[in-house]
């Protein structure tokens, strides 16, 4: 009887309490999901569908490159609708439940760039997005919109040689928006409920031509024991106080060469103590690979390299953490493990080759590698010992530029045409 007393008791806190614990299972509250390393070690997740092979799809009103996000059974993406910028709702069963509507898209430039590139983001209690037009917003649960601001009316347009693809990312009290171009850049962050400036700083470098362009997202970490926010662009991480904005940490030296038209695009991850950075042009053969401690303060740029590689790197794709390595899929489809504390491959192996080059940023789900290419092939592969082992090619007829996310045991795929969900086969 107290053995069973005390299961239930373990089950009601869990199903109280166990929210922090459960986000990381069920949710995936903004682009990279709970940990921002682009994984979970939880869920049983399909190997085999294709575009007719799947549990629903949604039809969606226009065009957008962002990632879709997961709290509760709700789903949120962003995309253009009759030309306006929008935020969809749909639920676990793919129907939708609402829309919040905006001001005039401002269409990608890129083929495989939208308005709607930045990914929306979530505390639980309002839904923050940003499109290239400017507007910033916050959306309840039930679709209204509590505040929006336009920070391209505000604070000047963008310069950015390509289309706008920083997300916002979420302290404790603010949503924070970064803009790195030619021209004053800058670090904002307004108060999650109201919308209000808290603070903005500038954050400028002089860089080659386009190397002071980034398209990178912040990420929210702990630095000497305080809520802080990692920024990288301009050939320059900076850790910046989110109480004030003021640089703590700062790290250069990244491009010694000067080589001009280097963006930032590919966002950093951090594993313990390490941050790992891709930077160069993977896709015209000059890669480049650092690894930077991240302990210390002030400018740590003569201490804190701890290694480089100049063999290997990517371009547009953010790499994924899962345990104690980061996994690169690169712009053409090769794969590579690194030890983040060393630099040093553990293993590497490609996907087959095409014309295609590989845009969305990959997702390791319980043990699977899910590597979306432009041309809406999705490369699912295993990657529990030191290989890589291809299980599947699934073709999901449009083009996929978003990253694919867990939803429970479900896949979530977003297309440029369509939002798909796979489930695995039924044991």
């Amino acid at each position: 009887m107290l053995n069973n007393a005390l299961h239930i008791a373990v089950i009601i806190l869990f199903t109280l309490f166990g929210f922090a614990s459960g986000e990381e299972r069920f949710d995936w509250p903004r682009w990279r999901g709970p940990d921002d390393t682009g994984s979970t070690q939880y869920g049983r997740f399909p190997a085999k569908f294709d575009a007719s092979n799947h549990l629903w799809k949604a039809e969606l009103p226009g065009k957008g490159c962002s990632t879709p996000i997961v709290f509760g059974e709700r789903i949120f993406v962003t995309s253009a609708a009759g030309n306006l910028d929008s935020l969809l709702c749909f639920d676990l069963q793919g129907t939708e439940k609402w829309r919040a509507t905006f001001g005039n898209e401002n269409p990608g430039k890129h083929k495989n760039g939208s308005g709607s590139n930045a990914s929306p983001v979530t505390d639980g209690k309002l839904i923050f997005v940003y499109f290239k037009s400017g507007t910033l917003a916050a959306i309840e649960l039930n679709g209204t919109v509590r505040w929006k601001s336009n920070l391209v009316e505000r604070f000047g347009k963008d310069t950015l040689f390509w289309d706008h693809g920083t997300s916002p990312v979420l302290t404790d009290r603010h949503v924070i928006m970064a803009r790195m171009h030619q021209g004053e850049s800058w670090v904002a962050a307004f108060d999650k409920d109201s919308g209000q400036i808290a603070w903005k700083v500038p954050r400028n470098y002089t860089t080659p031509t386009e190397c002071d362009h980034g398209y990178s997202t912040p990420l929210v970490l702990q630095h000497a024991d305080k809520e802080s926010v990692l920024v990288w662009g301009a050939e320059h991480i900076t850790i910046h106080d989110v109480a004030t904005g003021a640089v703590t940490w700062s790290c250069g030296n990244f491009n010694p060469g000067k080589n001009k038209l280097w963006p930032a695009i590919a966002t950093p991850v951090i594993v313990k103590d390490m941050v790992v950075i891709a930077y160069g042009r993977n896709d015209r053969g000059l890669p480049k690979l650092h690894g930077v401690r991240l302990n210390g303060n002030g400018d740590v740029t003569q201490t804190n390299h701890v290694w480089k590689r100049e063999d290997v790197g990517t371009f547009v794709p953010t790499p994924v953490v899962m345990g104690n390595q980061v996994i690169l899929v690169r712009d053409r489809g090769e794969v590579e493990s690194i030890d983040p504390a060393t630099g040093n491959t553990n293993w590497k192996g490609e996907f087959p080759k095409s014309r295609s080059n590989f845009y969305s940023s990959p997702l390791v789900a319980g043990g699977v590698l899910y590597a979306p290419r432009e041309d809406g092939v999705v490369f699912v592969a295993r990657v529990s010992g030191n290989s890589l082992e291809l299980l599947a090619e699934n073709d999901m007829g449009e083009s996929v530029i978003g990253s694919p996310i867990p939803c429970g045991d479900r896949l979530l795929i977003r297309g440029e045409k369509h939002l798909f969900c796979i489930a695995a086969p039924q044991k």
